[in-house]
């Protein structure tokens, strides 16, 4: 092969790596969400804390994730993915590693915070890397490419994980994973680039572009229907943050006798049902033109199952694992939602509209986890198995209250919701 064939085979692939190496980081993000859930016990009783207080302190990811994702898409649009990556990556392994060593709540909740920052970096730089790599034609495939990497990341946050605190204990796992973070940092140092050779890498937007920028921001705020997306992306994903996401696991070992490998896999069925059925749901949503119908029945679709879970309690394990199946397909109606509330507001707003709901579906989770712990504490009895609490099965379907509260929210935002006139297809 001459250097004109090695040129040609690079270029080629070249996009592939760029996009593939802010799929992995999203892929990390998506793992760090999920991780608390396999480790409940250890967590509690390593760090001497109460349900409520693990709440929080597996909701601070969800904060600093939050706050970072209007600030990320400027970011972005004036420094390129490289930096925010590369700062991202860092700032995550650095807090991953607080995390690993923490010998109390304090320093475990400012790794915690820190992860989320780094963490709250990853969606948006990888559309950006995207957008400056492919053509525009390849866009929804490959932001659905890297929401299933996402969901795969989520789900070794749950069951593998779990496996691996069984054998080896939550510590070695976690340092492993600030490494890995931190490795991260060499290789885009190293390979990534933020835009193809041929095209100026020295700014991406004048400095004329924040006042339109601002402006945009408080007419996407001014409408009534981003705050009906946002109502819904705030409430639909209650069970997949909150339930999936932490207390579903410790939940099902005890009220099912589930060991915990098992446990964790049936909670990242909830993922899995979310990454395999969005571009099915968001492919429907296009396919009727229309979003309220497909928003509506997600909405009931997810009280139906996430009530059932709890409520008709015990079921068979294979009824457990169809119904967080389920769930999950139910979640997947936040596609539609991003891009219904893009339809609703001007296209050069777009980005700022879609940031805003996207914070709020992290919102939900920064609220809900430490809420329920918080409801489960009042609930306890004061029985402890290995320094870790233990709740009755009045005590979860008591404080899982909030489940069935959000998402009846849901569905009334879903039937607020007014179409567009022309829906966007894909």
């Amino acid at each position: 092969m001459n250097g004109i064939q090695r040129h040609t085979a690079w270029a080629a692939v070249q996009p592939w790596i760029m996009w593939l190496i802010g799929a992995v980081f999203y892929f990390y993000t998506f793992f760090q969400r999920t991780a608390p859930s396999a480790m409940v016990p250890e967590l509690m009783a390593d760090l001497n804390v109460s349900a409520g207080a693990l709440g929080q302190l597996s909701a601070y990811y969800f904060y600093a994730y939050a706050a970072m994702q209007i600030p990320t898409g400027i970011l972005a649009d004036y420094w390129g993915p490289r930096r925010l990556l590369l700062g991202a990556a860092g700032l995550s392994g650095v807090g991953c590693l607080l995390f690993a060593t923490a010998e109390g709540l304090t320093m475990a909740s400012i790794g915690r915070l820190m992860i989320g920052a780094g963490a709250g970096f990853g969606f948006i730089s990888t559309l950006k890397v995207i957008t400056e790599w492919f053509p525009p034609g390849r866009l929804a495939m490959l932001s659905g490419m890297t929401m299933l990497l996402g969901m795969a990341g989520g789900v070794a946050g749950q069951a593998p994980l779990a496996a691996g605190v069984a054998l080896v204990g939550w510590r070695p796992i976690m340092m492993g994973a600030a490494i890995v973070a931190l490795l991260g940092c060499a290789v885009v140092v190293i390979i990534f680039r933020n835009r193809p050779p041929k095209l100026d890498d020295r700014g991406y937007e004048s400095a004329t572009a924040g006042s339109g920028r601002r402006l945009g921001l408080m007419s996407t705020a001014r409408n009534p229907q981003t705050w009906v997306f946002i109502g819904f992306g705030a409430t639909i994903p209650a069970g997949m943050h909150a339930f999936g996401g932490l207390w579903g696991v410790p939940y099902m070992m005890q009220v099912y006798g589930m060991s915990r490998p098992d446990a964790a896999f049936s909670a990242s069925l909830i993922l899995i049902g979310w990454g395999l059925a969005a571009p099915v749901v968001g492919w429907l949503s296009d396919r009727l033109g229309r979003r309220k119908p497909v928003l509506i029945a997600c909405a009931a679709l997810a009280g139906a199952t996430l009530g059932t879970l709890i409520y008709v309690a015990p079921l068979a394990p294979l009824t457990v694992k169809c119904l967080m199946f389920a769930h999950g397909v139910s979640v997947a109606g936040m596609v539609v939602c991003f891009a219904g509330v893009r339809e609703q507001n001007r296209p050069e707003d777009a980005g700022v509209a879609i940031a805003y709901v996207n914070m709020a579906v992290i919102l939900c989770g920064a609220i809900l986890q430490p809420l329920v712990g918080a409801l489960l504490d009042l609930g306890w009895q004061g029985h402890l198995f290995e320094g870790a609490r233990l709740y009755s099965l009045a005590a979860y379907r008591h404080a899982f209250l909030v489940f069935p509260a959000a998402l009846a929210m849901a569905f009334l935002f879903a039937c607020l919701i007014r179409e567009a006139p022309r829906p966007a297809r894909a």
